[in-house]
């Protein structure tokens, strides 16, 4: 049974100042950078329809969505839920499947069913950026600070950005702030997944819920506190505890710069 303390710990913000800032931001990095709008991939998840909404408290007119599904791997519903923040946000759109273009790169490539997954990351931000570059847009990242810190992102895919508006609010701080900004509930409560392949689920893939991903990044890094505490505290097992350090260690790469030689 995991601490519900914690939990309440993490959740227990002040949504309506953490809304009001993120909309500041966004209109400072308008001004700063010269840019006409923002541009995000909208995906029928939590995450970028927390930027969708967002967006069109102030910024409607000056924002565009794109929906990039792979038709053969991206459920239905998905794109039905993207189509449906669209009609509730009003914000402009396009709607473009990338499974020929995807389809193309397979013709040339040998098999590799991961690689293929984050390749169809790469595209949509491919495809993100050529349309920030036609407009001047900035292209507003999705990662929130749970998949962040543990590198749950395809590095020069989801992971690149112009700017990150939600990266400083864990998973479960996204849930709460999209019921504030008015998000249908059948949006928060599905569980998350990037689609990069068929039946692609994040939970599943990294075997723990995200409450126990920031329950322990929380008491890892924010708290920090002993991988004993955390196991006594949060009542989960220090292997799962391990493994979420451990990610976060492996993935150091993906959050800092690139590396380069010293010149003498």
């Amino acid at each position: 049974m995991l601490n519900q303390d914690i939990i309440n710990e993490i959740k227990d913000q002040e949504y309506p100042n953490i809304i009001s800032s993120i909309e500041k931001f966004l209109e400072e990095q308008l001004e700063k950078n010269h840019s006409a709008g923002l541009i995000l991939g909208l995906s029928g998840g939590i995450d970028s329809a927390v930027l969708a909404y967002l967006c069109k408290r102030n910024l409607k007119d000056k924002t565009l969505a794109l929906i990039m599904p792979d038709t053969s791997i991206t459920p239905n519903s998905e794109t039905e839920d993207a189509l449906k923040m669209i009609s509730l946000t009003g914000i402009e759109y396009k709607l473009i499947d990338i499974k020929p273009i995807v389809n193309e790169y397979s013709m040339y490539l040998e098999p590799n069913e991961k690689a293929k997954g984050n390749l169809r990351a790469r595209v949509r931000t491919n495809i993100l950026y050529y349309y920030a570059n036609a407009k001047n847009y900035l292209v507003l990242g999705s990662s929130d600070k749970s998949e962040y810190q543990i590198g749950y992102f395809t590095k020069f895919g989801d992971g690149a950005s112009d700017i990150t508006p939600i990266i400083s609010l864990y998973k479960l701080q996204v849930r709460e702030i999209a019921k504030h900004l008015g998000v249908p509930q059948n949006i928060i409560a599905k569980k998350s997944s990037p689609h990069l392949w068929k039946d692609h689920e994040a939970e599943e893939e990294l075997g723990l819920t995200y409450e126990e991903i920031d329950s322990i990044l929380y008491c890892l890094y924010e708290k920090k506190i002993s991988i004993e505490e955390i196991e006594k505290n949060t009542q989960i097992s220090r292997e799962s505890i391990e493994k979420i350090q451990q990610l976060h260690i492996n993935s150091e790469h993906k959050r800092l710069p690139i590396p380069r030689p010293d010149r003498n």
